[in-house]
C-alpha cells in the first residue's frame, strides 16, 4: 500500500452539516433515547446566538465542536469500511483546517487518533493502514507530525507480518527526511524504527540497509553512537551478505570507535586477508563469541574477497588456480568452488577453465577504491585504447588495401 494514494474526503456541505453528519454516524446504532441525550449538546452548540457570528465565520466555536466530536471518537464505528474511511477522512480534513500542523493541540489530537487506530483488531488491519496512510497524506509535507504517524503505520504494519503491504522505499525515506522540519535525533529515531521493524520481520538486509543510515545520522560525540556504531560493525560482520564495508568507514560514528576490537577486525575485511584475520582471533579470543560471530562463516567472507581482491588485478585475463589456491590457504581442487561461490556473491565475473586450470575475469569488484585501484584502472584502459588503436590501423590499411583494387573513374 503506497502512501502516495490521494486522499479523498467523503463529505459535502456547510460545517454545521458535516459536523452533523459525523455525530449521527457515532451513535447510529444507539436506541432513539441515547441518540437525542447524545446529540442534544451538539445541536445546541451549533445554534449561533443572537448578536454573535455566524458559525460559519467563527472559528473557534468550530474548534469547541470539533473538539467534542473527537472526544466521542473512540472506535471505528459501525459502518461499511467505504464509510468509516470517510468519516476519518473528515475528522482529518476538519483537523487542518482549524488547527496548524506546528500546534500542540494539533498533536494530541493524531495522537490520540493514532492510539485508536493501532489498537484495532487484525480482522481491520487492512482498513487501518488505509486510514493512517490517509491522516499521513493528510499532514502537510514538512510537519514533525508525519514521521509519528508513518512510524505508528510501520509498527502496526510490522505487529501484524505485514510490512511489504507500505512498499517503503529508499527513495521515499530520504525525501521524507529531507522534507521535515524535525531534529537530527528524531530523524534517527525514525530510520531506527525502520530498521527494528524490518528486523523484527527477519528482514536482515533491509534492516541492515537503514541501521547504517541511522548510526550516519547520529551526533559521533554522542555514548549512543559509539555503542550504535559497534553493533552496526557486528552486524555487517555477522550477515553472510553484507561484503561491501567501504561506505562503514565514511560514517563517522563508525570512525569515532577506531581503538575498539571490532573496527580493527572490519579493517581486515576491508584491505587484508585470512592470515591477519587468524593473528587477529589469536590476539582476541573471547571477542567473537561476544558479538555472536561466526567463525567459519567470517573465514568464508574474507576467502571471497581475498579471491576478488585478486581477481580485480586479473582484469580480462586468465587468473591461475595456483594463485587462488595461495591467496585462499587451500587446495587446488578446492579453487573451483571458491571461484564459483565469489561469482553467485556477484563479486566476480568470469569463465572457469578446467583444462588451463584458470578463471578467466571479466569483470570484479574492489573493496576500496583508493590510489592502488585507481593506477589499477588507469593500466587496463591504457590497454584498452591501445587495443582499439590497433583495431583501428587494421582497418585503416584494409580500407587503403580495399580502395587501391578499385578502378579510377573516368576524368
Amino acid at each position: 500500500m503506497a502512501v502516495t494514494d490521494s486522499v479523498s474526503v467523503f463529505a459535502e456541505g456547510t460545517f454545521e452539516e458535516q459536523i452533523q453528519e459525523l455525530v449521527n454516524y457515532i451513535v447510529r446504532n444507539r436506541s432513539e433515547d441515547e441518540r437525542a441525550a447524545f446529540i442534544r449538546p451538539f445541536q445546541d452548540a451549533l445554534k449561533t446566538p443572537e448578536g454573535k457570528k455566524p458559525l460559519e465565520e467563527d472559528v473557534e466555536r468550530k474548534r469547541n465542536l470539533f473538539q467534542m466530536v473527537a472526544v466521542e471518537v473512540k472506535s471505528l464505528g459501525d459502518g461499511s469500511e467505504k464509510e468509516i474511511e470517510g468519516f476519518f477522512n473528515l475528522l482529518f480534513s476538519h483537523l487542518y483546517s482549524l488547527h496548524s500542523a506546528e500546534g500542540s493541540d494539533t498533536k494530541v489530537y493524531v495522537n490520540a487518533f493514532i492510539q485508536l487506530l493501532i489498537h484495532q483488531a487484525p480482522t481491520q488491519k487492512i482498513l487501518t493502514y488505509r486510514i493512517l496512510s490517509n491522516l499521513f497524506n493528510a499532514t502537510e509535507r514538512t510537519s514533525p507530525l508525519r514521521p509519528m504517524v508513518y512510524s505508528a503505520l510501520i509498527q502496526t504494519a510490522s505487529a501484524n507480518g505485514d510490512l511489504e503491504a507500505l512498499q517503503i522505499t529508499r527513495a521515499n525515506v530520504d525525501k521524507w527526511l529531507s522534507e521535515w522540519n524535525i531534529p537530527q535525533t528524531e530523524k534517527a529515531s525514525f530510520l531506527k524504527t525502520i530498521s527494528g521493524a524490518y528486523e523484527a520481520e527477519s528482514q536482515t538486509e533491509k534492516a541492515y540497509e537503514y541501521e547504517r543510515l541511522y548510526v550516519q545520522t547520529l551526533s559521533s560525540t554522542s555514548t549512543t553512537a559509539q555503542d550504535e556504531a559497534v553493533s552496526l560493525i557486528a552486524t555487517a560482520l555477522r550477515l553472510p551478505t553484507v561484503f561491501d564495508f567501504d561506505p562503514l568507514f565514511k560514517i563517522d560514528a563508525v570512525v569515532s570507535v577506531k581503538d575498539h576490537e571490532l573496527y580493527s577486525l572490519l579493517q581486515i575485511f576491508l584491505n587484508h586477508g585470512l592470515p591477519e584475520f587468524k593473528a587477529w582471533e589469536t590476539s582476541h579470543p573471547n571477542v567473537l563469541a561476544k558479538y555472536n560471530l561466526d567463525r567459519a562463516q567470517l573465514q568464508r567472507k574474507v576467502r571471497l574477497l581475498t579471491l576478488a581482491s585478486l581477481a580485480f588485478q586479473y582484469v580480462g585475463r586468465d587468473l591461475p588456480y595456483s594463485k587462488v589456491a595461495e591467496a585462499l590457504q587451500v587446495e587446488v581442487a578446492e579453487v573451483e568452488k571458491w571461484a564459483i561461490d565469489v561469482i553467485r556473491a556477484q563479486l566476480v565475473w568470469g569463465k572457469l577453465s578446467q583444462m588451463t586450470q584458470s578463471l578467466h575475469v571479466t569483470r570484479a569488484t574492489a573493496r576500496t577504491f583508493e590510489k592502488q585501484q585507481w593506477e589499477a584502472l588507469e593500466k587496463r584502459l591504457l590497454a584498452w585504447k591501445s587495443g582499439l588503436s590497433g583495431v583501428l590501423d587494421v582497418v585503416v590499411n584494409a580500407k587503403r588495401q580495399a580502395g587501391l583494387g578499385q578502378p579510377q573513374n573516368a576524368a
